[in-house]
């Protein structure tokens, strides 16, 4: 069952790093595409980022970040989606698990996922990729 997510954009944790790390290249691209579309991430994002913080201090600093984004949660279509994807292209394409429910989350919320690892998706039938950065 679909959950279109009218106007969204999906934005994966390899643009959040940068975000995060203030490359001038990533804030530039979610200003721009924020005038077209709301930006959201997958709590599989949200968690990849927690991971990648040392102390309460970078915590803080992520929550403060992620206000601006909406947050999708796994639920039972993200969760059947995700387990087709890792059956069709683990052996093949050596896809991940935090990859496989980022892109689920894409496909069922019927929208475009902005990546710069397009080459961790771009075998995915359906899924349609937004590049970073675009210049």
């Amino acid at each position: 069952m679909a959950r279109t997510l009218s106007q969204c954009l999906i934005v994966d944790t390899d643009i959040l790093i940068d975000l995060a790390r203030r490359e001038p290249q990533a804030l530039d691209y979610l200003n721009e595409q924020h005038k077209d579309y709301s930006l959201a991430i997958s709590v599989v994002t949200e968690m990849e980022l927690i991971v990648g913080c040392r102390n309460k201090k970078e915590l803080g600093n992520l929550d403060a970040l992620l206000k601006h984004f909406q947050t999708i949660q796994i639920d039972a279509d993200v969760s059947k989606t995700a387990t087709i994807l890792m059956r069709e292209y683990r052996l093949s394409h050596g896809l991940l698990i935090p990859d496989a429910l980022i892109a689920a989350t894409a496909l069922v919320c019927e929208t475009a996922m902005a990546t710069k690892n397009q080459r961790d998706y771009r075998y995915i039938k359906g899924l349609l990729l937004r590049p970073y950065p675009q210049y």
